[in-house]
C-alpha cells in the first residue's frame, strides 16, 4: 500500500483559496474564478494549516493550475501606489535617505543583535499559530500576564493544556523548563545565510547570487511558504524574479521580513544601501508589501546600529524607503498611532486584531503592525519589545526575533540584556546551514563584525 506524499506550501490544489484571498486583498476581481473553483469541488484557503485535507476531487489539481494562471494576469488597481521595480520605489519614496558611508559597527552591539534576535524567536516559538486568546490563556494560567518570562507547562491546568496546544513542534525546545540552547529556526538560518552570502559576494551580490547559494547549502524542507513556492520554481528552471511571481499566493506574507536583519547590521548609518541589499534579497521570493517588509526592517536596523538613534527615529527611518501610500506603510503608522494613543498593550492589540485579523496570520502586513505597535509601546527596553512583540500573537517567533534585534542593537551590548533571555541560550545556536552549528553567537557577532568593517574600508 502506498501513501501520498503531500508536500505543505507548494500543491497547486491548496494554493487557490490562498490566491483568492490574495486578490480579494488587492482588490482584484476574482469572483468568477472563484466561483468556478467551487464549482469544481476546490476548498478555501485553510485558516493555519500548510496544506488542505487530502482527498480533493479526481481532475482537481488540473483545475487548479489553470486557475492559478488566470489570477495571475488580473490587474491590482493597488499597483500604482505599491511599485515593485527599485527605481520605481525610489521614485515613490520623498524622503529617501542618502546613500552614506558604513560605519563600523561595535562587535558587542553586534553580540547583542544576535542574541536579542534568538531570544525573542525562541520566546515565540511555543505559542506559533496559536489564537490570540489561547496566548493569553496559558500565560495567565502560569501567571505570566503582561507577558515578561518565557512560556511554561508548570502548573498548567490539564484543561487548558487541551484546548491550546503548544506548537508540537517547538515546545520540546522552547518551553522554560525545555530550553538548552538556541534550537534551529528559519528566523535564525536566514541571517546565516546572509552572512555566506555577503562573505561569498560582498555586497554587490546578485538575486542570481542568493538562488545560488539556497540550491547549494538550503535544505528544500527548511523553507516554508513563499521561500519554498520559490526554491520549487528554481528546480523547474524559473529565473529570478519571476520565482517570486510564479503561482506563489504567499508573495506578501512575512518571508523576507525576516531574512533582512544582516543587511541592516552591516551597513551601520547606510539605510538606503541596507533597503537596497534587502531588495535584492527578498525580490527572489516576494513583491509589493513583502519586499517592502524587507526593506523596511533593514533601514531601522542600519539605523540602530549606529547606536545614536532611538527606537521611534528607527522606525521613522524605516518608513522613508517604502512608498507612503502602500499598505504597508499604512500598516506600520497604524501600529504606532495604536501605541501612541493607547496606554494598556493588550488594548492595542485589540484594536490591531480588529483592523487586521482578516489576514493569516503570516501574511505580513498585521505582523508590520504590531511589530512597530510593540516596538513604539515598549520604547527601547528589551523585555518590552520582545514580550510585547510575542503577546500580540500572529507570527509569533518572527516577531519576536526582529522585535530582539532592534531592541538588542539599541541596548549596545550582552550584558545590557536581562540574563533570564540570554543564559539559556548557553552561547550555541542549532542550524542546517553548512559550517555553523553549534556556533556560539559571539563568533556570529565577530563574523559579522569583519563583514561590517570591510565595507566601511570600501573606498
Amino acid at each position: 500500500m502506498t501513501t501520498a506524499v503531500r508536500v505543505t506550501w507548494v500543491q497547486p490544489e491548496d494554493l487557490v483559496g490562498h490566491e483568492l484571498r490574495q486578490a480579494a486583498e488587492d482588490g482584484r476581481d476574482a469572483l468568477d474564478i472563484a466561483r468556478r473553483w467551487y464549482e469544481a469541488g476546490g476548498s478555501p484557503a485553510p485558516e493555519r494549516a500548510g496544506a488542505s485535507v487530502p482527498g480533493a476531487p479526481p481532475g482537481l489539481r488540473a483545475v487548479a493550475e489553470r486557475l492559478l494562471d488566470e489570477l495571475a494576469l488580473l490587474d491590482s488597481p493597488l499597483a500604482a501606489d505599491e511599485p515593485e521595480s527599485l527605481d520605481a520605489i525610489r521614485a515613490a519614496c520623498p524622503q529617501w535617505p542618502h546613500a552614506q558611508g558604513v560605519r563600523p559597527a561595535g562587535r558587542e552591539r553586534l553580540h547583542a543583535a544576535w542574541l536579542g534576535r534568538a531570544a525573542g524567536c525562541l520566546l515565540g516559538k511555543p505559542v506559533e499559530k496559536l489564537p490570540l486568546e489561547g496566548i493569553r490563556a496559558l500565560a495567565r494560567a502560569t501567571g505570566n500576564w503582561p507577558l515578561n518570562t518565557w512560556f511554561t507547562a508548570r502548573g498548567l491546568p490539564a484543561s487548558l493544556a487541551a484546548a491550546h496546544p503548544w506548537n508540537r513542534r517547538s515546545a520540546a525546545t522552547s518551553l522554560a523548563e525545555n530550553i538548552d540552547g538556541m534550537p534551529e529556526d528559519d528566523d535564525l538560518n536566514h541571517p546565516l545565510l546572509a552572512l555566506l552570502l555577503l562573505q561569498r559576494h560582498g555586497t554587490s551580490f546578485t538575486t542570481a547570487d542568493l538562488a545560488r547559494l539556497w540550491l547549494d547549502e538550503l535544505p528544500a524542507g527548511r523553507t516554508f511558504t513563499a521561500e519554498r513556492i520559490a526554491y520549487r520554481n528554481l528546480l523547474d528552471g524559473i529565473e529570478p524574479p519571476d520565482t517570486a511571481r510564479y503561482r506563489n499566493p504567499f508573495r506578501e506574507w512575512i518571508g523576507a521580513q525576516i531574512r533582512a536583519d544582516a543587511h541592516g547590521w552591516t551597513r551601520p548609518g547606510d539605510p538606503a544601501g541596507a533597503a537596497e541589499q534587502a531588495y535584492r534579497d527578498a525580490v527572489l521570493t516576494h513583491t509589493g508589501n513583502g519586499v517592502y517588509g524587507a526593506m523596511f526592517t533593514a533601514a531601522a536596523l542600519a539605523e540602530a546600529a549606529t547606536g545614536e538613534t532611538d527606537v521611534h527615529g528607527c522606525l521613522a527611518t524605516g518608513l522613508r524607503v517604502v512608498p507612503p501610500r502602500s499598505r504597508y506603510a499604512r500598516a506600520v503608522r497604524d501600529g504606532i498611532d495604536a501605541a501612541r494613543e493607547e496606554r494598556d498593550f493588550d488594548t492595542v492589540v485589540d484594536r490591531l486584531h480588529a483592523a487586521y485579523g482578516r489576514y493569516h496570520w503570516v501574511h505580513v502586513l498585521p505582523n508590520a503592525a504590531l511589530l512597530a505597535a510593540a516596538l513604539t509601546h515598549a520604547d527601547g527596553d528589551f523585555t518590552g519589545s520582545v514580550c510585547k512583540a510575542v503577546s500580540g500573537g500572529w507570527d509569533t517567533d518572527s516577531n519576536g526575533a526582529t522585535a530582539g534585534s532592534l531592541a538588542g542593537l539599541l541596548a549596545g551590548r550582552p550584558d545590557a540584556l536581562p540574563e533570564r533571555w540570554t543564559t539559556p541560550l548557553k552561547n550555541r545556536l542549532a542550524t542546517s546551514v553548512p559550517g555553523f552549528d553549534s556556533a556560539g553567537f559571539d563568533t556570529l557577532a565577530a563574523l559579522t563584525h569583519r563583514l561590517t568593517h570591510e565595507e566601511a574600508l570600501r573606498p
